[in-house]
């Protein structure tokens, strides 16, 4: 028995996670091109996501018949088990004989013949307990914490702190949330041509749903905006729903000076350069040269010939003679608020990293706040959920540079109103501490959070 496409590629996906460091997004796009069979992209990914979402409740599972921890294993075998126990468990159209028979040659081609067995005898084992609650295999001795963690698969620590800030209750949503396979988000970027895109993506048998919060996005699911001509013609890009409303609080005037400092992928900058226009500048900025030329790729496919690229160190002073108008800090944070989209980040991340996040992203503030002309609206935004990387990073700027205030909620909410879909309130985007917020359990966006900043 051979293996069929759709799981080698994901194996193929997973040894890179786990060896290389990569994201598994990225990954499977550069897999599932126009060769794979839409049935085999759609099984890949599934599985693949699925694996490292409930990573530690397999592993728990699994080791009920191990003798060592999963991680302990060669990592061929490790992958091999949890790609097997992931379908035994989640997806009940898969036979048991394909997901067991299909694991084990996985170990045979990784030249681990000698773990084939194990590999059989415990896939057989899991098998049979695979319609069995997980809350009643797993061992009474564990705290209710470590319970929690494990049945919703994330670090115990993550668990910890989210109750302590949450409570209970909205830390149980956001665990369940992060679990759930997120939409896949569009931007209009040729509004005008709404009706048409809608259209040639129907035919092409993908499904349309509106925006939940913005007018210009809607999602697609059963098949890949990026295929489509509208995509490649600049007239839809992708982007999470939360992400798109960050730039629109910057309210962007045509001919202002705009800078965005953390620039990449670009989805941003897109949006601040359609407003500041011709007789604006939009300079768009990033530390990595290889990233600033995947932006460029992308600004030709969107026609934005009017966008300046920069590299340059934002932790450092900036090397720009004019104060801007508008500045944009979508900083390099942990992530937290996009672990249903990049699941893989809930195991790399450790509790000492916010620390070390935080004080980047102060540095990289307040030399962004050196750059804001009187007048100027700056907006910090994270996709983390964290205080270490949001409020306290904000707060601490403010002590260092007290010539810049918070600009009001409501001030900023009349910004993105216009943009909102019909009945949708802007004053519920924003925390009682008068901040922008999104979670994946509230508003089925990724988790966002951006303040906005005045210099008078």
């Amino acid at each position: 028995m051979g293996v069929s496409p759709a799981r080698q590629i994901v194996y193929d996906v997973l040894r890179r996670v786990e060896a290389e460091g990569a994201y598994a997004s990225d990954v499977l796009h550069e897999s599932l091109d126009a060769r794979v069979k839409p049935a085999d992209a759609a099984l890949a990914t599934e599985i693949a996501l699925g694996v490292l979402r409930w990573r530690r409740l397999l592993d728990c599972l699994l080791e009920r018949h191990l003798k060592k921890q999963v991680e302990k294993l060669d990592l061929p075998v490790a992958l091999a088990l949890r790609m097997g126990i992931y379908q035994l468990r989640f997806l009940e159209k898969i036979p048991a004989r394909a997901a067991v028979n299909e694991s084990v040659e996985l170990v045979k081609r990784a030249r681990k013949t000698s773990a084939a067995g194990l590999v059989n005898a415990v896939l057989h084992k899991t098998a049979k307990e695979a319609s069995t609650p997980a809350d009643t295999l797993l061992p009474a001795s564990l705290s209710a914490v470590d319970r929690l963690g494990i049945l919703h698969s994330h670090p115990t620590w993550m668990v910890e702190r989210w109750l302590a800030h949450l409570d209970k209750a909205p830390t149980v949503a956001l665990l369940q949330a992060n679990n759930q396979k997120p939409r896949l988000t569009c931007v209009l970027n040729e509004p005008d041509l709404r009706q048409q895109v809608f259209e040639e993506l129907e035919r092409a048998g993908m499904r349309i749903e509106p925006g939940v919060l913005l007018r210009n996005a809607f999602a697609v699911s059963g098949g890949s905006p990026s295929n489509t001509r509208a995509f490649g013609d600049g007239e839809i890009s992708i982007h999470d729903e939360a992400s798109q409303a960050v730039p629109l609080l910057l309210d962007v005037r045509p001919g202002d000076r705009v800078l965005d400092l953390c620039a990449a992928p670009g989805g941003k900058t897109v949006a601040l350069a359609r407003v500041a226009g011709s007789k604006g500048t939009v300079i768009a900025a990033d530390r990595h040269a290889h990233r600033l030329r995947a932006m460029r790729a992308q600004f030709g496919r969107l026609k934005l010939a009017s966008v300046h690229l920069v590299e340059l160190d934002a932790e450092q002073p900036l090397p720009f003679r004019e104060k801007f108008d508008r500045i944009l800090v979508d900083a390099p944070c942990s992530g937290t608020g996009t672990l249903a989209r990049h699941p893989e980040i809930r195991w790399r991340l450790r509790p000492e990293q916010l620390r070390e996040f935080h004080e980047m992203q102060v540095r990289m503030l307040t030399r962004a706040i050196a750059d804001l002309a009187p007048g100027g609206r700056l907006v910090y935004s994270t996709c983390s959920i964290e205080p270490e990387e949001n409020e306290e990073v904000i707060a601490e700027a403010l002590r260092e540079e007290p010539s810049v205030r918070r600009v009001r909620a409501d001030i900023v909410a009349a910004s993105l109103r216009p943009h909102l879909v019909s009945g949708l309130d802007a004053g519920t985007l924003f925390a009682t501490d008068g901040f922008f917020r999104t979670s994946p359990s509230v508003h089925h966006t990724d988790g966002f959070f951006a303040a906005a900043l005045d210099r008078p």
